[in-house]
């Protein structure tokens, strides 16, 4: 019989407890130097990846710890690759802490690297490259490494893209001895933002805020037409907010909404697709969004809780739409809801869990009133173990408080690496003056017309975040897009949300469309159909993008008047386009009935009085058709 490993484990739990423990420790008293603060994040990142992830393996330790069951030392073990590249990332970063006074001292670019500083450099370099391969895919570091192999051979390139060329050298110094490669910006925004709301969501879900989030829903909309649908958009909606991704979102609730939908008459494809689009939708939902939002904000110098100020209108629009083409698909087969015995009582929810929501209101509350996000988060995280308390059902334990700083520091891992990995990316661009030359071409290509730049921009978008987490494809386009769209106008929250929708909206774009993927496995659904559900259910997720770069209103940028206008407007476009694209409204819409509902969408989406009233013209039209179709029938 095999032994069972018990010390590598406790091995894992130990160190991700004391990453957590630091970070922690780090928002209260004060984070350290840049460098050296984002190195321990880093060196906490790999060890822990090198160590979850082996090179060689049966099944991953992660995998195995998740499912918590006894695994053989041959199934877990790291071999000897993986400890060789832990020791290697360690020792790479240890070597900048201990010279950290002549990193700091020397003149970069200036003073020639010492030999130990190429060896160091190029391994660090290459294990980021490894260890975000193993936590996130490929698709990012072979991203990295083009950008690597642009920067030493650009001189041998044509036009545009031709730079003057850069030793190998000046490459490392720029990625590894300072804070505008490796430990860049985003690596920044993981050691001192994204990790702290992580953990913040790893002690709301231990302590049943999930559970919450769906009894809430299910109690509201359960016995409604369709009322698994809607239970599936609000729970996962709001449970999004806490997780920060779609795929994981999709594995938590869909397990749960997915069948239920399914027992009740929907079918399997649209179950799927309602699930991955509400889920995809916690991204972009106030006032926990996804971790591209921390980075959004340290790009643009604009405070968090800004940006989810502007956010909100268009995630709202976002879920109204989805709740409409639940109901209407609801509707249009004669799908009834769920009986009253089958649900929780609301009244007996709030009773018993209803003070969870206290430590949401209270990091809401506390970005409002000035504080920054981190130190919100760290209290909103120690308000939901005195919260726990409350109520015996829900009390926090010792054991929960190690489970939740363990599960937030494993849950980080892949925004951690994924950030180190693109600031190799963004250090290339700054280096090399790409983003310039970009900003040029696309200006070009688009021939000074903002719509042809906007259609390569969401395409953009679609196509990076098919390939790798929001993250990583909202900082490359950063760098690479937007300041294009801001040479031709559009405002910079607007030209930053735009890019970031569409990263997000990628999980649910076919042909790779990882929340559709994870949906349909539970669903047993067909792939292609599931896809193109979804892209239909999320449809205002597509044009709303389109909509706040022409009219602000919708980011809450004007007087109260005009952004309660656009809100009423918008939200009357999102009836129609759910109604025009499930093709019922009173009853079954006409093709030409469909069409004016369609049109009045994009009419009434877009600010304007002209656009308003041609909109609310043609709604009128459709519904009188409806009413007069309806008499008829009745005759």
């Amino acid at each position: 019989m095999k032994k069972t490993v018990f010390y590598l484990p406790k091995i894992v739990t130990l160190l991700a407890l004391a990453m957590s423990g630091y970070h922690i420790y780090a928002a209260a008293r004060g984070t350290p130097e840049p460098l050296i603060h984002r190195g321990i994040h880093l060196a906490f990142t790999l060890t822990l990846i090198f160590l979850l992830y082996p090179f060689k393996k049966a099944r991953s330790l992660k995998e195995a710890l998740d499912e918590a069951v006894p695994v053989s030392v041959e199934e877990i073990r790291p071999g000897v690759i993986d400890l060789l590249a832990l020791a290697l990332s360690l020792f790479s970063i240890s070597y900048l802490f201990v010279n950290y006074s002549y990193i700091t001292e020397r003149y970069a670019y200036v003073d020639p690297l010492r030999t130990l500083d190429y060896i160091f450099g190029i391994t660090l370099l290459v294990l980021v490259l490894e260890g975000a391969r193993r936590a996130v895919g490929p698709a990012l570091p072979l991203t990295a490494l083009a950008f690597l192999i642009y920067a030493v051979t650009g001189n041998h390139l044509p036009g545009l893209l031709r730079h003057s060329g850069f030793s190998l050298e000046m490459v490392i110094d720029q990625l590894y001895l300072t804070t505008e490669g490796i430990f860049g910006i985003p690596l920044a925004v993981s050691a001192s933002y994204v990790i702290l709301f992580v953990i913040f969501g790893a002690f709301l879900e231990k302590s049943g805020t999930g559970q919450l989030f769906m009894d809430v829903a299910s109690a509201l909309t359960g016995s409604s037409r369709g009322g698994p649908g809607k239970i599936s958009c609000i729970s996962s909606g709001l449970f999004g907010t806490i997780s920060g991704s779609a795929v994981a979102n999709v594995m938590v609730d869909g397990w749960f909404t997915i069948p239920l939908m399914k027992r009740t008459g929907f079918k399997p494809h649209f179950a799927a697709a309602i699930e991955a689009t509400a889920s995809t939708g916690g991204q972009i939902m106030p006032p926990v969004m996804g971790a591209a939002a921390f980075v959004m904000a340290e790009f643009t110098g604009i405070p968090y809780i800004t940006i989810a100020k502007h956010a909100l209108i268009p995630a709202l629009l976002y879920y109204l739409a989805l709740f409409w083409t639940i109901h209407y698909e609801a509707v249009k087969t004669n799908l009834r809801g769920l009986s009253k015995e089958e649900l929780p009582d609301l009244k007996k929810v709030l009773r018993a869990r209803g003070h969870l929501f206290l430590p949401i209101i209270l990091i809401v509350y506390l970005m409002i009133s000035g504080y920054t996000a981190p130190y919100a988060a760290l209290w909103a995280t120690v308000a939901v173990v005195l919260v726990s308390w409350i109520r015996k059902e829900t009390r926090f334990g010792l054991r929960d408080i190690g489970l939740a700083l363990k599960e937030g520091a494993k849950n980080t891992l892949s925004v951690a690496i994924a950030c180190a990995c693109a600031g190799i990316v963004i250090g290339v661009i700054s280096l090399t003056g790409l983003g310039l030359r970009f900003t040029s071409l696309v200006v070009t290509l688009a021939s000074d017309s903002l719509i042809p730049a906007l259609v390569l921009t969401m395409l953009a978008g679609i196509i990076l975040g098919m390939g790798m987490p929001t993250t990583p494809a909202y900082i490359v386009q950063a760098a690479l897009l937007i300041p294009a769209l801001i040479k031709l106008g559009v405002l910079p929250i607007a030209a930053h949300l735009f890019v970031f929708y569409f990263a997000i909206l990628s999980a649910i774009t076919p042909p790779v469309a990882m929340a559709v993927y994870a949906a349909a496995g539970i669903s047993g659904s067909n792939l292609w159909k599931t896809g193109i559900a979804a892209m239909k259910a999320g449809a205002t997720g597509f044009i709303v993008p389109y909509m706040f770069v022409f009219g602000p209103t919708l980011l809450m940028i004007g007087s109260w008047k005009e952004i309660l206008t656009a809100l009423v407007t918008a939200t009357l476009g999102v009836f129609c386009l759910a109604t025009g694209l499930q093709g019922w409204s009173l009853k079954k819409t006409t093709f030409w009935e469909r069409s004016f509902l369609i049109a009045a969408a994009l009419l009434l989406i877009k600010p304007g009085i002209k656009t308003d009233l041609a909109g609310l013209i043609l709604l009128g039209v459709v519904y009188r058709l409806q009413r007069l179709r309806s008499e008829d029938t009745k005759i």
